[in-house]
């Protein structure tokens, strides 16, 4: 997919995860390369010579699930699609976010668009139109299961096509036939095959576990930074940041990580101040050992993301049609791309990192606030016992790193079996990638107050000042919360420096430093 000024062209099993980075931050008008039509367009023929041929083809004129053998006469083949859809929008709990909406759309648009999927060129074009016009599918987050694809939530996706339902457009709620209305664009009328392709898939499993991966990686930035700003704050070394520390073990995340940290923690006055005479042999393992537990969390986000890139360029739909047979006819096959054990185990291994990323700033933040071992005053605050300081909000920090931990707790090793037991084995995938974003949002208030906690450290040894990345890092941070000299209602401080997190202003702020972590 290739930026032309505000447009997006898609070239069909081809996307890149900076594709999809920009897609998932923002809108961008989307355009199918003109190669896909002609492959698109075979795909429908063979689906229209498989119906006047008459044989029975699973998903094209019979009926679903246990109901295969069910033989469905031509003429209500455009009412069991449009009845496929209406039956199974059975989705619950909050709607999908724009962001992962989007997502969702432009993975289903490519995976249609290859080829193997036997819908006419007329349903990606209308899923084109909707994406372009804003209109996004009110698409509730619950009811899926991640094996027969994504079926509630796709079915309800699939309905704005038809004109049914509700849709969300620039954050209002409307029926659909009103959005379509005012955009120009006809609702459709699916013909054989069409609703079965919409609705399988992966692609909202994929969605909810990209929109993990990414947020993830804004997590990883971010602690690296306030971890860096903890050790300067506590008056730690950079000793354990040394390459050849890193070398000799040779875990590829991990040498990343050490080599992030020396740049970050680079030309520090107040690292040098300490470099003579410091009585502490080592320090503690949530300082000394971050390139290790970071780096750690670096590999699985980077093997999670290879993963999903794959998923996202993929035909996951069933039953598929592939043109090269010998006797000139196309050939449907039933198969199971629509099962996404891969998704589930990659959002699993994305919940360990996000989860450690926040269990690692959570022990720095005790740490700061521990006058026995950071060396600054009790909680951070002056005139303590008259104030708290930073007492309960490391108390906030450690409820959400207990609460992560259970949401930890992997989602691919479940399975209950639907449909009268023909989908005896499920990924449980959609939740496996839903549950992260509450994971992140836990992370991104831990590391933003341990930014706050560390920022306040920082302060309490001026005149000295940290690393220049750093010190850019502190004054962002104080142009939108001002130094703790006695206790005021904290709440809204701590929203804040989430919200750096989360909008990546911590990495922004140090220009660019860790975009060769993903090369």
């Amino acid at each position: 997919m290739k930026n032309q000024s505000k447009s997006w062209t898609l070239n069909p099993g081809k996307m890149t995860l900076a594709d999809l980075r920009a897609v998932w931050a923002a809108p961008a008008e989307l355009v199918l390369a003109a190669q896909a039509y002609p492959v698109i367009e075979a795909s429908a023929a063979a689906v229209r010579a498989i119906v006047a041929k008459g044989d029975a083809a699973y998903g094209i004129n019979t009926g679903f699930g246990l109901l295969a053998k069910t033989r469905i006469p031509d003429e209500k083949l455009e009412q069991l699609q449009r009845n496929l859809i209406l039956s199974h929008s059975v989705g619950t709990g909050a709607l999908l976010s724009d962001a992962v909406v989007r997502l969702i759309m432009l993975m289903k648009i490519g995976s249609l668009a290859r080829g193997y999927s036997g819908v006419r060129p007329l349903i990606v074009d209308t899923l084109i139109a909707l994406y372009n016009a804003g209109i996004m599918p009110a698409i509730p987050a619950k009811g899926s299961v991640g094996a027969s694809g994504d079926l509630a939530p796709l079915s309800h996706m699939t309905l704005a096509m038809l004109g049914v339902g509700e849709v969300r457009v620039h954050g209002e709620i409307m029926p659909a036939t009103e959005a379509l209305k005012a955009a120009g664009i006809a609702p459709v009328v699916l013909a054989a095959k069409e609703g079965l392709a919409l609705i399988n898939g992966t692609q909202v499993s994929n969605a909810l576990a990209l929109h993990g991966l990414f947020m993830a990686e804004r997590l990883l930035e971010a602690a690296m930074v306030t971890g860096s700003l903890s050790l300067d704050a506590a008056k730690g070394s950079d000793a354990p940041f040394d390459a050849r520390v890193h070398e000799v073990r040779g875990q590829p995340g991990q040498i990343a990580a050490a080599a992030m940290y020396r740049q970050l923690v680079s030309n520090s006055a107040i690292r040098a101040s300490h470099l003579v005479g410091d009585e502490r042999v080592q320090d503690p393992y949530s300082l000394r050992c971050q390139p290790q537990v970071m780096g750690a969390c670096l590999d699985l986000i980077v093997n999670a993301g290879r993963t999903l890139l794959i998923e996202a360029n993929a035909v996951t739909d069933n039953p598929l049609i592939f043109q090269e047979s010998g006797d000139g006819l196309a050939k449907i096959v039933s198969g199971g791309n629509f099962h996404a054990e891969p998704v589930a185990f990659a959002a699993d291994t994305l919940a360990l990192a996000i989860a450690e990323i926040g269990a690692l700033a959570e022990r720095r933040i005790a740490l700061l606030i521990d006058a026995t071992l950071s060396g600054l005053p009790p909680f951070l605050v002056r005139d303590p016992g008259v104030n708290s300081g930073f007492m309960i909000a490391h108390v906030t920090a450690a409820a959400l790193a207990s609460e992560n931990k259970s949401l930890a707790h992997p989602a691919s090793v479940d399975s209950l079996p639907t449909s009268a037991n023909q989908e005896d084995h499920v990924s449980m995938a959609t939740y496996a990638g839903r549950r992260l974003d509450d994971m992140a949002h836990n992370t991104a208030v831990i590391v933003g107050i341990e930014l706050l906690a560390a920022a306040q450290g920082i302060d309490f040894h001026r005149p000295l000042k940290t690393s220049p990345h750093l010190e850019h890092v502190h004054q962002q941070l104080r142009q939108k919360v001002a130094f703790f000299d006695a206790d005021r209602f904290f709440a809204p401080d701590i929203e804040a420096a989430k919200q750096m997190v989360v909008q990546g202003e911590l990495s922004a702020s140090c220009h660019g430093l860790f975009a060769p972590l993903y090369a």
